[in-house]
């Protein structure tokens, strides 16, 4: 294989690998994000925790850093004590005469102790018998080289430079009594250890001048580092075991105070499912109890007054059914009249005429109305069944399309049919599919201005629809579920050109439910409306999606069209118009 088809076989794997990662990192970032939402008592806690590591965090570095501040002055002082005792016990050992041996060459004889030697081992702490050395001194004279003294692991690289030039330029102002600290590390058995450091200057007569020398002590800190350690370490424990504390009172009060909540969350989704006996037990007389006690007085009022209602409801659709069956038999004595009536017209006066026209027009409505009040009364009353078979949708909408032929013929209106070359097969009730589609046909040419009417049958795996579009006047935001209510017109004032009761598309939606179906409506105005049944291929399974689109395409298509525009300038003409992007 070529090594350019490798690269990219490894890139691709790669980048696989990386989306696959990222996947999961988006996955497991969301369920973190919705248990995070959905529980209370974590908000708290973790609120409750997150602040508490704050304030313990900022509480122990000010401690820490109180008590160090007060360690190191505490040190400090007390360095700066010692080394001005010190120097004075120095300057007395600096006056004093050498021993003559002091100055011969070295001849291999043991010579007697400078009086300084002396003086430094005793101030250090040093001994033959038992070597303790408390701090570290250095003495250095920088005219006379063989002055200079040391007293343990120090040189003169370990002096500060900083504080060596502070006393270099003291020497030279000629300001003698001072002296300055100066924190440093000094390097013990190749590790560097804490170090106080301090220098001050000791004079001596000389002949008829003063001699300058200069004095640096080297104060250990390695105990007070120690306790430093020591009390870091007490105050991590002790914010940590507070940290706990404090989240775990805090769970234990939000456990206290959710539980109580959680339950009242849980008896309002029962009572929303339609439990009205649900019901929260009340224990004490707090806050939360007063919440369980108004809880279940608005419950037993909730229950009450739906109970009121569904009498109410009852009554009315009793009623609404006892009327209709009634107005049935006086109606048929009506419409035989009316007939008879109709029949004769021609033999009556022009005025008769026309009024048993006019007669027999209404009673006809009325019959409508009649029959689609039952209709409703049905549904409401839960008696509506479905007379299920396996059809092809399309010999459904040629159907109701041959039912609305001549309606469109009078209102010049054209149909254009999309049907698939496939059958559209699903298991429906025919007789209640071809009512929506004439109540949607009718609606389509009462509203469509003349203008072509497309019907449209595309089916999935899962469902089949129809979209019936028109190009009328179009629907309002709003209006595209207010269409659905029984008796709504979208202007009032505007009479019915066909003879409908109002009850059509209400029945229809209901028809398309009674199927676990969908019926839904889009419009704008100028643009027509397009409504859309989508119903299931096998009874009782649940719609996901619709074959067909909601808007129709060729709107879809200049707002997509339109969001690659831009308005341009004319000069010609000084007006805005569309230009691509």
């Amino acid at each position: 294989m070529p090594p350019t088809k490798k690269k990219t076989r490894r890139r691709r794997t790669l980048r696989q690998i990386i989306g696959g990662v990222r996947r999961r990192a988006r996955r497991a970032a969301g369920r973190v994000r919705r248990v995070w939402r959905r529980s209370l008592q974590l908000q708290v806690v973790t609120s409750t925790l997150v602040i508490s590591v704050t304030v313990v965090a900022v509480l122990g570095v000010f401690l820490f850093q109180e008590i160090n501040d007060n360690v190191i002055n505490g040190r400090t002082s007390a360095a700066l004590y010692e080394a001005l005792n010190d120097r004075t016990q120095i300057a007395a050992a600096l006056t004093q005469k050498q021993p003559e041996d002091a100055k011969a060459a070295d001849n291999g004889k043991k010579r007697a102790q400078d009086p300084l030697d002396q003086v430094l081992n005793s101030i250090a702490g040093v001994s033959e018998n038992a070597p303790r050395l408390r701090y570290e001194l250095l003495i250095l004279n920088p005219s006379q080289p063989g002055r200079s003294r040391a007293v343990g692991n120090v040189e003169p690289a370990d002096i500060p430079v900083p504080l060596r030039d502070y006393l270099a330029n003291a020497i030279k102002a000629h300001k003698y009594d001072t002296s300055r600290p100066w924190l440093t590390s000094v390097m013990v058995n190749g590790e560097p250890r804490p170090t106080l450091a301090t220098g001050t200057i000791v004079t001596v007569p000389e002949n008829t001048a003063y001699r300058s020398y200069e004095l640096y002590h080297f104060f250990p800190l390695t105990q007070e580092g120690e306790m430093l350690s020591s009390v870091r370490q007490v105050l991590i424990v002790v914010g940590v075991g507070l940290v706990l504390l404090l989240a775990a009172i805090a769970y234990l009060v939000a456990r206290q105070v959710v539980t109580p909540v959680r339950l009242a969350r849980q008896a309002a989704e029962r009572l929303a499912a339609g439990k009205l006996d649900e019901r929260l037990k009340v224990r004490g007389e707090d806050d939360l109890a007063r919440l369980a006690t108004s809880f279940n007085e608005m419950a037993a009022n909730l229950a009450l007054k739906i109970h009121q209602l569904e009498e109410l409801s009852q009554v009315q659709r009793q009623f609404v059914s006892d009327v209709s069956h009634e107005l049935r038999t006086p109606l048929t004595t009506v419409r035989m009249a009316a007939d008879l009536l109709y029949d004769a017209r021609e033999d009556f006066d022009p005025m008769a005429a026309r009024s048993a026209e006019l007669m027999q027009a209404q009673l006809e409505r009325f019959e409508s109305m009649l029959a689609d009040l039952l209709e409703i009364s049905r549904y409401d009353a839960g008696a509506a069944t479905l007379d299920l078979d396996s059809t092809d949708v399309r010999g459904v909408v040629l159907r109701a399309i041959e039912d609305s032929e001549a309606l469109a013929e009078r209102h010049s209106t054209r149909f254009e049919l999309r049907l698939p070359n496939e059958p559209c097969m699903a298991e429906i009730d025919s007789r209640r599919v071809e009512r929506i589609l004439r109540n949607l046909l009718f609606n389509a040419i009462e509203h469509g201005e003349g203008k072509e009417i497309v019907v449209s049958v595309g089916g999935d795996r899962d469902a089949v629809a129809v979209t019936v579009r028109d190009h009328g006047v179009g629907l309002k935001a709003g209006e595209d579920n207010l269409v659905f209510d029984r008796f709504w017109r979208a202007d009032p004032s505007r009479a019915r050109t066909i003879g409908g009761t109002g009850l059509g598309l209400a029945i229809s939606r209901e028809d398309a439910t009674l199927h676990g179906g969908w019926l839904q409506a889009w419009g704008q105005p100028g643009e027509g409306s397009q409504f859309r049944l989508t119903l299931p291929r096998a009874a009782g399974a649940d719609l996901k999606g619709s074959p067909l689109s909601l808007v129709p395409p060729e709107v879809e298509m200049r707002r997509t069209w339109r969001g690659h525009m831009t308005p341009v300038l004319s000069p010609a003409t000084g007006e805005l118009h569309d230009d691509v992007v």
